[in-house]
Parts: structure tokens; sequence; C-alpha cells
């Protein structure tokens, strides 16, 4: 059984940087896109960053200019470097994988931004 876990999270003041790692337990096979989503008290899960087999990234709005992903293929690792981080940014950032068989989630690391 594939377990997503997540690492990194804390607290941070506003401006400051945080990395989040996510890895996989077993290999993972025929990966198409890992990503980082996040979710606020009261706020629906959503997308913050995606990355593909081949490596293009996209982000969300709120996202760009201070969130950079990264993948490793061989390690099945995705990393999430946040940089700027603002109040707003508070919430449980879960990773994702989508492979030609399955989603996996992870349970979420807490990343908590104080003004």
């Amino acid at each position: 059984q594939v377990q997503l876990v997540e690492s990194g999270g804390g607290l941070v003041q506003a401006g400051g940087s945080l990395t989040l790692s996510c890895a996989a337990s077993t290999r993972i096979f025929n990966i198409s896109s890992m990503a980082w989503y996040r979710q606020a008290p009261g706020n629906q899960r959503e997308l913050v960053a995606i990355i593909t087999s081949g490596g293009s990234a996209n982000y969300a709005e709120s996202a760009k200019g201070r969130f950079t992903i990264s993948r490793d293929n061989d390690k099945n690792t995705v990393t999430l470097q946040m940089n700027s981080l603002k109040p707003e940014d508070t919430a449980v950032y879960y990773c994702n994988v989508v492979s030609s068989m399955w989603s996996y989630w992870g349970r979420g690391t807490q990343v908590t931004v104080s003004s």
C-alpha cells in the first residue's frame, strides 16, 4: 500500500520561508503529475502547484513568483519551496501523486504563518 508522507511544515513569520517535501513509501510507476494542494479552515481544498512528468510546472495565482515546485523522478519525491510567506498561506498542505492507476494523497502538513 502506497503512502505519501509530507514533512517540512511548521510555524513561520510573515516573509519567511518553508520547504515542504513529500515522499512515497514505495515506488510509484507511471506517474503523470505530482502536486501540492492546501486547505484552510472553512475553505475548499485548492491546487497550489503541479508538475508533470516532463517537468512542466503550473501555479495558482497566489503562489506565482513565491513558490517553486520540483520533483525527483528517481526518488518519487516532490518538493515545494515557499518564500515570502503570508498569513493567508496558512493551511494544511497536501501532497498528491497521480499515476495511471490511482491518485494518491498524503495526510497533510500544517503551515502556519504569523503576522
